[in-house]
């Protein structure tokens, strides 16, 4: 029961309360009668380039159109007052004699007192004390429980016994505060059951509870508030220097790239000359080669040509002797004439095959060969070096157990199936089957090639494993905006830039991503695994049996979830098996 003393101030507050609305109705009657007349119903504002439709009623032109916009699937436009419907939808022109009326209007205050009041929209806390159209609340009492516009809040300034009590922002939640058991404002707190209650409360239902005024609460509370407050702020304090660390870190890695970069640039620079010198020192061999062994031909050349002119006289002067009739003569110079020099060379020039320089050709080729290993292999190292260059808070971890840390357990997705797929397991295992499955139309089934993507998207740190029977699979990761119908590249697996897929055969494995093909070490075990961090841009594939060990990495940028996928081959099947 209400004690005397509380009694009286109950019906202090409700005649104050009716007395500020008796008020409130007697100065806003006059006025709020014209601005109602030529207010929007819609907008609830002055009308702006106001129209009239068929029943008479008067509205905005932008109100009442988009009000019909949202009907135009109906056939019918209605009044949103009178509900009267028009078939078909009014062409609406502007009434311009009541537009120069709102006008006028504007020019002697009105408009400018409608600006003014502010009156409340759908999501602010309205004055109680206003009638009619009602203005924004500034101020809620904690006393009163009522919310006041500006005009009507004067009291609590202006009255002494009003101006003790406890103003806040506007709220809604005022009844909140009321016991909805006594109808009272709950100004006690039991500490017993956590809750807010009335003073009847603290002698009926919580009666030997601990209970405290709400407003002592509050201070013990506050005090643990602002404690929480400061670790809250000592650790933003510390993050704060994390951040800078990390931006110096950022700064660092720039450096350290530019520096690389350029010591690389210079050190293949190097690699580069070296390589045009010898080049140019075995051109220089050879044609000083080339210049030594054609002096020698044409030295050859010059003696037996000597010889062959030596030669030609001498058959001159025997053929001279031969026609002599003279038989004295002829048996005179017979001796001299017919006595022949011995020829200086008497073998025959060897011509060689055309391959002089074929010995050269081959080790220099045997030579590109050796070094286009070379740089393969090791090419293939400094791009496992670069890719490898991580800054990461939390290292990759290097065990299975620590892979588990990241566990995520898939669910294969019915509506993304391909027709040949059939799922099984709790959707945990696809099987590729000869016979289509009756499944029905979904604008996200993949419609030629047999895959199916999980059913749930995968950020920050995520660890997961498929188990593999059968030709091959592909076991890949895709964005979900990846295209499903047609049998394009931009639907396949690892042939676009919207997934990253690694082909499992026994033989041949590979990974695949934007059509570009990369060879994986072989042969892969039955049990893949793939460890994503999606912040950190990482997407890495092991082969899982006794011990893990990494088949590829990708080093990139995710822009958006991922979901896990599997292109499944004829006679092929695949799960996603519990981790534990």
């Amino acid at each position: 029961m209400l004690n005397r003393s509380e009694l009286k101030v109950l019906s202090l507050k409700v005649k104050l309360n009716q007395s500020l609305r008796h008020e409130a109705e007697m100065e806003q009657k006059g006025v709020h009668l014209d601005q109602e007349t030529f207010s929007c119903s819609i907008c609830l504002d002055l009308l702006k380039d106001p129209v009239t439709i068929p029943c008479g009623h008067s509205y905005c032109m932008s109100c009442i159109q988009t009000h019909w916009d949202g009907e135009d699937g109906k056939n019918l436009h209605s009044c949103p007052q009178c509900r009267h419907t028009f078939i078909p939808r009014p062409v609406l022109v502007k009434n311009t004699m009541l537009a120069v009326l709102v006008e006028q209007l504007k020019k002697t205050g009105l408009g400018a007192a409608a600006a003014d009041h502010c009156y409340a929209g759908a999501e602010d806390v309205v004055c109680d004390v206003c009638t009619g159209r009602k203005l924004k609340a500034v101020k809620s009492c904690l006393v009163c429980l009522a919310s006041y516009c500006d005009k009507h809040l004067q009291r609590h300034y202006n009255v002494a016994p009003l101006k003790k009590h406890k103003l806040v922002d506007p709220s809604e939640k005022l009844q909140e505060n009321v016991c909805s058991r006594h109808d009272e404002v709950m100004k006690m707190f039991c500490r017993t059951d956590h809750q807010c209650i009335c003073y009847l409360c603290s002698v009926e239902e919580h009666k030997g509870h601990d209970t405290v005024s709400s407003a002592a609460e509050r201070t013990e509370r506050q005090k643990e508030l602002e404690l929480s407050r400061q670790k809250i702020q000592q650790r933003i304090k510390d993050k704060q220097k994390d951040v800078k660390a990390l931006q110096q870190e950022a700064e660092n890695i720039s450096r350290c790239a530019d520096e690389a970069a350029e010591k690389n640039r210079k050190i293949l620079t190097e690699l580069i000359r070296l390589l045009e010198e010898r080049r140019s020192d075995v051109e220089r061999q050879i044609r000083s080669k080339e210049e030594t062994e054609v002096s020698r031909v044409k030295e050859l050349e010059r003696k037996l040509e000597q010889e062959m002119t030596e030669l030609r006289r001498k058959d001159a002067e025997m053929d001279k002797l031969a026609q002599t009739h003279d038989h004295n003569q002829f048996l005179l110079q017979y001796p001299s004439v017919s006595t022949l020099k011995e020829d200086p060379d008497s073998s025959h020039v060897h011509v060689r095959p055309q391959s002089y320089f074929e010995d050269v050709t081959t080790a220099v080729s045997e030579l590109r060969e050796k070094l286009q290993l070379s740089l393969t292999e090791e090419w293939t190292n400094i791009s496992l070096s670069i890719s490898q260059t991580q800054v990461l808070l939390e290292p990759e971890p290097q065990t299975r157990t620590g892979f588990l840390r990241y566990s995520r357990q898939i669910t294969l997705d019915p509506n993304t199936v391909n027709e040949h797929l059939s799922l099984s397991e709790e959707n945990k295992r696809g099987t590729h089957m000869s016979q289509k499955q009756n499944y029905p139309d979904h604008p996200d089934r993949f419609s030629y090639w047999c895959q199916v993507l999980s059913r749930e998207s995968l950020t920050g740190r995520c660890y997961w494993e498929v188990e593999w029977r059968g030709e091959y699979v592909m076991v890949a990761v895709a964005y979900k905006d990846m295209k499903r119908k047609g049998d394009s590249d931009e639907c396949l697996f690892g042939r676009n830039d919207k997934s990253w897929a690694l082909f499992t055969h026994s033989d041949s494995p590979f990974f695949r991503h934007n059509r570009v093909r990369s060879s994986v070490p072989g042969p892969l075990s039955s049990r893949i695994g793939v460890y994503l961090d999606h912040t950190a841009g990482i997407l890495s594939f092991y082969s899982v049996s006794e011990t893990m060990t990494l088949i590829h990495r990708v080093q990139t940028t995710f822009t958006k979830p991922l979901y896990a996928g599997l292109y499944i081959y004829i006679e092929s099947t695949a799960h996603f098996p519990k981790l534990h």
